[in-house]
């Protein structure tokens, strides 16, 4: 992904990452993969930034690994099956969450959703995922009130 060399030395490697991200940034290219490239630089850069991750990588590589496990180690359920009929577009077609439906991640996990609806790589699904989202309830912030100190704190 970014087109280094498996032992090339880690000034190369950011380097490298550096000259893709002003490419495929979604700020400066207009083209409509441009975000997909952009999240799949991010990912691949994020895995092999420092000497540790890169010797994690390399290890993680050399082992078989379950398919399509996710960057950080913990591999994702696979997506439930797609309706025949299921628009390509409400498919998400990058990430850890790679071939699940917007319907059914909302349901499994509606925080990566709103976080998806933060970030650049979400662009394409912002509509959808707005729709989706209103038809659940938002998390429940934590209680801003002091606790009480003393033996009626904890009920006794």
């Amino acid at each position: 992904m970014l087109n280094v060399r498996p032992d090339a030395h880690q000034v190369v490697v950011r380097a490298a990452y550096h000259a893709l991200a002003a490419l495929y940034h979604p700020d400066v290219n207009p083209s409509p993969d441009a975000a997909k490239r952009m999240a799949q630089l991010n990912l691949a850069y994020a895995q092999v930034r420092t000497a540790d991750l890169r010797a994690v990588y390399t290890t993680r590589s050399a082992t078989p690994q379950p398919a399509k496990a996710w960057a950080m180690g913990g591999a994702t359920p696979p997506p439930p099956p797609a309706a025949p009929n299921a628009e390509p577009s409400l498919v998400i077609d990058f990430g850890r969450y790679e071939g699940w439906r917007l319907a059914d991640l909302v349901k499994h996990d509606p925080d990566y959703l709103r976080w998806l609806l933060r970030h650049a790589s979400g662009v394409q699904y912002r509509g959808e995922i707005q729709q989706r989202l209103a038809g659940i309830k938002p998390r429940a912030e934590p209680s801003k009130e002091k606790p009480r100190r003393g033996w009626s704190a904890v009920g006794l």
